[in-house]
């Protein structure tokens, strides 16, 4: 079994797992912190001599104003604000890649994210896996492995069809990576949400490192579905027509944190992430859920799988034969699949989606006959035909509150 995580989708590993009581979510939230500067074409980091302005909410006047907490926080890991800007965040020494939960820096860097480097992160020659033998755990509340569903292309513009779906770029050991993610609607700012929902591995490594870096969300990403080709020369508003937001806030489960390995499923049925995030350029008094034109409400108590009637899961695959520039749904009904006894089973279906699709969001129409996201996307095969998702439940709601409860005064 392989992880459907960033584009390259990173092996996860067998071994024994270790329980951690579901009352003890991590508590993951970023230091708000912004940094401008210019970044080249396709570069890794920003021009020699930017402009710097640093704030506690992504705005400034052009001077550093960093609160004393930040500061401290920064000085802490020895990081120095201009090196960071400049490419020191390409530092990936075991002292320098963040893992304690209050750990989560994401300075912005104005610009980095520009239409070459949004996609080169979708390399498919990075993919690999491993064989579904790798499932291990209680066959007893598995079932039998669902026959593969095609995905089908979402009709443009992405953002009348899949308005709330979106690309989440950033940056790994192993290089610029691509997850997919969803805005959820926030109960701290009904009708202003800035929260956006995505698999735990899209945010950090699990056991064997850290939180990742330079995250950012691009809402309806080439939104009007051009070829990869016709993406070439795109100006940057043609593949981010409603911005570019940063993460100045995440937070991940603790059992992902303590368990989340790169082969098999230790730690999967907690592989989801909350990510509150901020626009590049400032804010400008909207916030993305109005910027988009909506927000999905979370289901922490969606009905046991076999009354499930069907899931839709959104993503942009990466992995061949996708490219990454496109989004495909999958529309099935769920069954069980279970990795540890231990563990919540979770939700499973027959889809084709591939790398790149990981935390993207699963949706089901509640009893109310609205829509609502119970899952995300997170492993699945080695030669696609299924993918699985968490069940979303105590652990979920907790990271979810947490990160609205966090910036409920802002």
């Amino acid at each position: 079994m392989r992880s459907i995580r960033p584009s390259f989708t990173v092996r996860r590993g067998r071994g024994a797992s270790r329980r951690t009581s579901p009352a003890l979510a991590a508590v993951a939230l970023a230091s708000a912190l912004a940094l401008t500067a210019t970044a080249c074409n396709g570069d890794d980091h920003a021009d020699g001599k930017p402009t710097a302005s640093a704030t506690a909410n992504g705005t400034g006047d052009g001077k550093i104003q960093i609160p004393d907490d930040i500061k401290n926080k920064l000085k802490e890991h020895g990081i120095d604000i201009d090196k960071w800007k400049n490419g020191a965040w390409k530092n990936w020494n075991r002292d320098d890649w963040l893992r304690e939960a209050n750990d989560f820096i994401n300075p912005i860097i104005k610009g980095l994210w520009d239409p070459d480097r949004m996609r080169g992160a979708n390399d498919p020659d990075k993919d690999k896996g491993v064989d579904d033998n790798d499932i291990s755990g209680d066959q007893g509340v598995t079932d039998p492995t669902p026959a593969p569903v095609k995905a089908q292309a979402v009709r443009p513009p992405y953002h009348t069809s899949a308005a709330t779906s979106g690309k989440v770029f950033f940056d790994s050991p192993e290089g610029t990576m691509v997850c997919s993610a969803t805005v959820v609607q926030d109960p701290a700012h009904p009708g202003k949400s800035n929260l956006i929902w995505t698999a735990g591995h899209c945010v950090h490594a699990g056991k064997s490192g850290g939180w990742y870096r330079n995250i950012a969300f691009v809402p309806s990403y080439n939104n009007a579905a051009k070829s990869a080709d016709q993406l070439q020369n795109a100006a940057r508003e043609e593949v981010a027509p409603y911005g570019v937001w940063w993460a100045d806030g995440a937070k991940t489960s603790q059992q992902w944190i303590d368990q989340g390995g790169e082969t098999g499923g230790n730690g999967a049925s907690y592989d989801y992430a909350v990510i509150h995030v901020t626009p590049e350029q400032g804010n400008a008094g909207k916030s993305l859920e109005e910027t988009v034109g909506g927000a999905l409400p979370v289901n922490f108590n969606a009905p046991a799988v076999p009354q499930v009637r069907s899931i839709t899961a959104t993503g942009y695959p990466a992995a061949a034969p996708y490219d990454g520039q496109l989004a495909y749904q999958c529309q099935d009904k769920p069954g069980r699949l279970s990795i540890n006894k231990s563990d919540p089973t979770m939700y499973r279906i027959g889809c084709t989606m591939t790398g790149g699709s990981s935390g993207g969001g699963w949706v089901e129409t509640g009893a109310d006959g609205k829509p609502a996201l119970v899952s995300n996307t997170s492993i699945g095969p080695v030669t696609s035909g299924w993918l699985a998702g968490p069940r979303l439940g105590e652990v979920a709601k907790g990271v979810y509150d947490s990160v609205s409860k966090k910036f409920a005064g802002r």
